[in-house]
């Protein structure tokens, strides 16, 4: 097939090259009139001719251009390096060697099994530095008895061992919502008892009716749906509607929007950090009730979590919200971390607790 640079020079032949002759022809005894009549026709063809070869900024770019280019590619490579980052919070390792009768001396870090993990330079944020991070924010974690103890890590990193046993019996109020500010640090704390995911989409449009927007978000529910409904189709399309709800946090936050004052050294963000709780891995013979070890039962929850990775709520599906993997987490723990097979020891929480705040840093692009 003829392509189109050879159409064109064709085109020339016939359209300039053949009246060029004629004219030069008739133009030969004056010399300054043929040289003259040549130009014109020069400068025709290159005129016909020019859209069919590449412009020379193709070849020599100029410096703006070179700088766009520059400034674009730095800007892939912080938002790749940013999402492996976040893909790679949940590689952790425990040592369990000076693991006692006592449930204590258990310990766990980030493994540094490549340059990449390396690079991102996860860190366990101490009192002042979570202090510091979450100065002047409200977080507003909503869910079942798996959230009220990832509330109770964290009000552990943020007042202190002597501080949590003061509040830790009004937090422990069963089926009971929780509410704490936090002098000197101006930080606003809700628990909201949510333990369906309807509970959690009626939290959602309040928030959005009310035109209220915490700093961090951090739902999480199904437990109890698996323990008296026991149908993970249900749960599917609840989360999908929740999914939904969660839409009017995915877009900058207009100014009368009523939220916090920013999330301390996290900065320049408009919208509500969103963490959904996973569900813990279940031990089903260590369940205290014959209907829990009847209906919790590994098939079940298995299907549970393939509904919640295929509802679109989770940000590896283009949902909003990111994962907080406490089924992963309580699995590498293992058999020893918990005491009846759902609700974990403290460090399981304490890990999921890091890896939100490491998420927080990242997304924010700040480093202690």
């Amino acid at each position: 097939m003829i392509g189109a640079v050879q159409l064109g020079l064709l085109a020339a032949c016939i359209v300039v090259l053949v009246p060029m002759g004629l004219a030069g022809w008739h133009l030969s005894r004056n010399k300054m009139l043929f040289f003259s009549g040549a130009l014109f026709i020069s400068l025709a063809v290159a005129v016909h001719l020019s859209p069919y070869f590449p412009s020379l900024s193709d070849f020599i770019p100029s410096a703006t251009s070179s700088t766009s280019s520059s400034s674009t590619s730095s800007s892939v490579v912080v938002l790749e390096n940013r999402d492996s980052c976040l893909s790679l919070l949940h590689q952790i390792e425990w040592d369990m060697d000076n693991y006692g009768y006592n449930r204590s001396g258990m310990s766990w870090r980030w493994e540094k099994s490549d340059s990449t993990m390396v690079a991102c330079d996860f860190q366990k944020l101490q009192k002042a530095d979570a202090r510091d991070l979450l100065n002047g924010s409200w977080v507003v974690v909503a869910g079942d008895s798996q959230a009220r103890f990832f509330v109770l890590s964290l009000l552990g990193l943020i007042l202190g061992e002597e501080e949590i046993e003061l509040v830790r019996g009004d937090l422990f109020k069963r089926h009971s919502d929780y509410h704490i500010v936090i002098d000197g640090v101006g930080m606003k704390m809700d628990f909201i008892w949510a333990p369906y995911v309807s509970n959690l989409t009626d939290l959602a449009m309040d928030l959005n009716k009310n035109r209220s927007c915490p700093d961090v978000l951090v739902m999480g529910s199904g437990l109890w749906h698996m323990l008296h409904v026991s149908n993970s189709t249900d749960y599917g399309k609840s989360l999908q509607v929740l999914s939904r709800s969660m839409m009017p946090f995915l877009v900058p936050v207009s100014p009368e929007f009523g939220v916090g004052s920013g999330l301390g050294t996290v900065s320049g963000r408009s919208q509500a950090h969103l963490f959904w709780l996973g569900m813990p891995m279940l031990i089903n013979s260590m369940l205290n009730t014959e209907e829990k070890r009847e209906r919790m039962i590994n098939v079940t929850l298995d299907a549970y979590s393939r509904r919640l990775h295929r509802s679109h709520l989770l940000r590896q599906s283009s949902g909003p919200f990111l994962l907080l993997d406490i089924q992963s987490l309580s699995k590498n723990c293992g058999v020893h971390c918990t005491q009846d097979g759902m609700h974990y020891d403290a460090i399981v929480y304490e890990a999921a607790i890091q890896i939100m705040l490491n998420a927080l840093l990242i997304e924010s692009q700040q480093k202690l």
